[in-house]
């Protein structure tokens, strides 16, 4: 029987860039604004975020936002990103504190999806193995080392296993070497199921384009992870959401209300 509580899709912040980087090899000259979101998860045994967005501080700071982002590896700049929208602040909203958080779940180490893991010291930070060693490369530019300064209390896995019952971390390779989605099983309707970035939008599901960025630039992994979420969804009922998608994202928002 499902531990799940209440879920919450936060938005943490906005990056404006061309959709190639989320649809490979289609939308050249598009620009889209993707939203940069974290997902909370209150559950019997813990409070679990699946994601932690961007560190505010290389955003806000000119030097720091100059050396991460003003620069050719991104063209299209640095993220959006408030005061009101770090992550603290909207758990705030929900009136809880950072310290409330038991577990921070990364799906991938980029950037915009890790970088305010320092924000969460006192948590578990879970990740894949293979996405620890290709961060400590770094594999590609969308991996800051300098995300992962502070004393993070990492806590790394290989393959997929359940963080409590009715929250299953499932291995979607392909975007990143180390990839993982989530399947959370809701106490009311259908599971839903987070593509992570393996699917940005729900074009990379429908019509199966990869994701722009792909580990070693091979797509084929990416693929068959997308493949295997659509299947996944199939078998179990569940809604499968893709990550980066404004539209969808829109949908789904009820914040500071909750899906149960």
């Amino acid at each position: 029987m499902t531990q799940v509580k209440k879920f919450w899709p936060i938005l943490t912040g906005t990056h404006r860039y061309e959709k190639t980087l989320s649809t490979r090899n289609h939308g050249a000259g598009v620009i889209i604004d993707a939203p940069i979101l974290a997902y909370l998860i209150e559950t019997s045994n813990g409070r679990i975020l699946y994601d932690v967005g961007c560190d505010y501080t290389k955003i806000a700071d000119p030097v720091l936002r100059k050396q991460f982002y003003e620069h050719e590896g991104f063209p299209f700049g640095p993220p959006q990103m408030t005061e009101e929208q770090r992550l603290p602040n909207r758990l705030a909203e929900l009136g809880l504190q950072k310290e409330d958080i038991d577990v921070v779940f990364c799906g991938h180490l980029h950037f915009d999806h890790a970088g305010g893991v320092c924000e969460f010291c006192g948590a578990e930070v879970h990740v894949h193995e293979k996405e620890l060693e290709a961060a400590r490369e770094p594999a590609d530019e969308a991996y800051f080392k300098e995300d992962f300064d502070c004393p993070v209390n990492w806590r790394v896995y290989t393959g997929e296993y359940d963080l409590v019952p009715g929250v299953r971390a499932i291995e979607t390779p392909g975007h990143t070497a180390g990839h993982m989605s989530m399947m959370i099983e809701l106490p009311k309707g259908s599971p839903i199921l987070l593509a992570g970035d393996a699917a940005d939008l729900r074009e990379n599901l429908e019509r199966e384009i990869a994701p722009g960025l792909c580990y070693r630039d091979d797509e084929t992994q990416a693929l068959e992870s997308i493949r295997k979420l659509k299947r996944l969804a199939l078998e179990t009922g569940a809604d499968l959401w893709p990550n980066h998608d404004m539209a969808f994202f829109e949908s789904k928002n009820r914040f500071p209300k909750f899906f149960e």
